[in-house]
């Protein structure tokens, strides 16, 4: 099904009530793929800061069919109640699957969510003030003015179709993902992690009862140490399958233990998530599916 039709078919009516709206080419500078804003009347180059260069949904969506552009943009501004989530490559376009942080977010904020034209990333919008100051933090974006966001009406199945208001929600996961201390080089789910790890170095511990005792305490003291107790306690509330849940628990465990592949597993396995699975071989090169899901966690965290 083409971008078009999902388009007109999913969007939020909330949204269409608003005339900021434009239409965006792809061009390539530098080597990397940019989305560039453009005025459906006028053709030109939009400018986020001037509502002159912007338009009503239909005649965007009407630009985009008889033009020939590359899809539809929604201009954020302090005139109206949205708010964008922008999540990178965080999701696989084949299984749909999510990582655990925008499993997470998009969990968490409960609100309408698409995919974004590549199909690898996801855009959660929501009624909400963004509070704080700090938009960006890894692969994760925060927006409410002077940005424009491509809408797709890819809408992701587990989420609601229509705007809801998430204050609170939006806070929470301002708290958790955005603020805290720099982390500028770490990955996005270690990013996440606002409570520190101990200074100890696990990274050579084997996976003694005590050595697995003192990651299940950190995690649990983390700022995230609540999903953590949930998964640890076999609780897989929120997640679309075991295997899902299995992944998230693995990412943090993998963070926790400085990345050591045997005391996440020796973690895992004193975890109510545990099962018989764990050890069956599931892959022609006879890794098991625990090596597996350990290797992918540790690939997310690297």
């Amino acid at each position: 099904m083409n971008q078009r039709t999902e388009t007109a078919r999913n969007v939020p009516a909330k949204l269409l009530e608003y005339p900021q709206w434009i239409v965006w080419r792809s061009e390539l500078r530098d080597g990397k793929r940019t989305k560039i804003p453009v005025d459906p009347s006028t053709q030109q180059r939009a400018s986020v800061d001037e509502p002159t260069q912007w338009v009503d949904y239909q005649t965007a969506r009407r630009s985009l069919r008889v033009d020939g552009f590359d899809g539809l943009g929604f201009v954020f501004t302090d005139k109206d109640p949205f708010v964008g989530v922008d999540l990178d490559d965080c999701r696989n376009p084949v299984t749909g699957e999510l990582s655990p942080l925008a499993h997470d977010i998009t969990t968490t904020l409960d609100s309408y969510a698409e995919t974004s034209p590549s199909g690898l990333g996801v855009h959660v919008l929501a009624k909400a003030d963004l509070p704080g100051t700090r938009r960006r933090r890894g692969r994760l974006e925060v927006y409410d003015n002077a940005r424009f966001f491509t809408i797709t009406g890819r809408h992701l199945d587990h989420t609601p179709q229509k705007l809801c208001e998430r204050d609170d929600a939006l806070a929470q996961v301002h708290e958790q993902y955005l603020t805290g201390d720099d982390t500028t080089g770490q990955s996005d789910e270690q990013a996440t992690m606002s409570t520190p790890r101990d200074s100890d170095d696990v990274s050579s511990v084997d996976g003694s009862g005590d050595a697995v005792a003192a990651v299940v305490a950190r995690a649990r003291n983390a700022v995230n140490g609540g999903k953590f107790d949930a998964l640890w306690s076999g609780d897989t509330t929120g997640y679309s399958s075991q295997s899902e849940a299995d992944m998230a628990l693995a990412c943090l465990l993998a963070y926790w233990t400085n990345q050591n592949p045997a005391l996440v597993d020796a973690c895992f396995r004193e975890s109510e998530l545990m099962r018989e699975k764990w050890d069956t071989v599931h892959y022609a090169d006879g890794s098991t599916y625990g090596e597996r899901t350990i290797e992918r966690a540790l690939a997310f965290i690297d």
